[in-house]
C-alpha cells in the first residue's frame, strides 16, 4: 500500500511564503505523477500543480502560475510545493495526490480522480 503524508502548512501573512512537502511510502517504485490540489471552505476542490516523475514536466493552475513551484526528489519519493507571494485566496486545505503505474495517454493531471492515492491534507491560512 502507498501512504502520502503532507506537511508544512500553517498560518502566514499575505505576501509570505510556505513550502509544503508530501512524502510517499510503500510501493512507490512505479510513481508516474504527483499533484497538489486544494479546497477552500465552501468551494470545490481545485487543481494547483502537478509534476511528471520521469520527465519532470510541470503544470500549474493559472491562479498560481509564477508564484508556486512544484519539484520532486526521486530518491525520497517526495514532492514539494514552494508557495510565494501568498494571497488570502490561497487559504485552503492542500492535498497531494499520486498517480502510479507508468505512462498512460488517458491520464489527466488536472483531475483528482485520475490519481490513485491521496493524502489527508494540510491547512494553509493566509492572513491579511
Amino acid at each position: 500500500q502507498v501512504q502520502l503524508v503532507e506537511s508544512g502548512g500553517g498560518l502566514v501573512q499575505a505576501g509570505g511564503s510556505l513550502r509544503l512537502s508530501c512524502s510517499a511510502s510503500g510501493r512507490t517504485f512505479s510513481n508516474y505523477a504527483m499533484g497538489w490540489f486544494r479546497q477552500a471552505p465552501g468551494k470545490e476542490r481545485e487543481f494547483v500543480a502537478a509534476i511528471i516523475w520521469t520527465s519532470r514536466n510541470t503544470y500549474y493552475a493559472d491562479s498560481v502560475e509564477g508564484r508556486f513551484t512544484i519539484s520532486r526528489d526521486n530518491t525520497k519519493s517526495t514532492v514539494w510545493l514552494q508557495m510565494t507571494g501568498l494571497k488570502r485566496e490561497d487559504t485552503a486545505v492542500y492535498y497531494c495526490a499520486l498517480r502510479t503505474g507508468g505512462y498512460s495517454a488517458n491520464f489527466r493531471y488536472l483531475l483528482w480522480g485520475d490519481y490513485d492515492h491521496w493524502g489527508q491534507g494540510t491547512q494553509v491560512t493566509v492572513s491579511s
